[in-house]
């Protein structure tokens, strides 16, 4: 017997996940994830005024930072986010927009 899937209720919600490439092989430098704590509580705040999501964390490892935000609608979080995002001079990068099982990536 086939599981029944429930209809989709319209409060998933979306992603914003940015990976930014760091110097070398590991965590990336004390600078480095510096520059990214720093961004994190601009995001932080943007988010917070413009009641878009938030952030919710990063992970750093194997020459890579990953800043992780959750809201409503991935394209207003990203709108609010991109500038600072964009601002981070570590690349390659690109962003990831999930909008439940649909995602788009977008290089910064």
């Amino acid at each position: 017997m086939d599981t029944p899937i429930a209809p989709d209720s319209g409060d998933e919600e979306h992603a914003v996940i940015a990976h930014f490439r760091l110097g070398g092989d590991g965590f990336g430098d004390v600078d480095q994830r510096e520059r990214i704590f720093e961004a994190e509580e601009v995001m932080e705040a943007a988010t917070a005024r413009a009641g878009v999501g938030e952030i919710d964390g990063n992970e750093f490892g194997g020459g890579e930072a990953v800043v992780y935000a959750y809201g409503p609608d991935a394209d207003a979080l990203f709108k609010v986010l991109e500038p600072t995002l964009r601002s981070l001079p570590f690349r390659p990068a690109h962003v990831r927009l999930r909008r439940g099982d649909n995602e788009t990536r977008v290089d910064l």
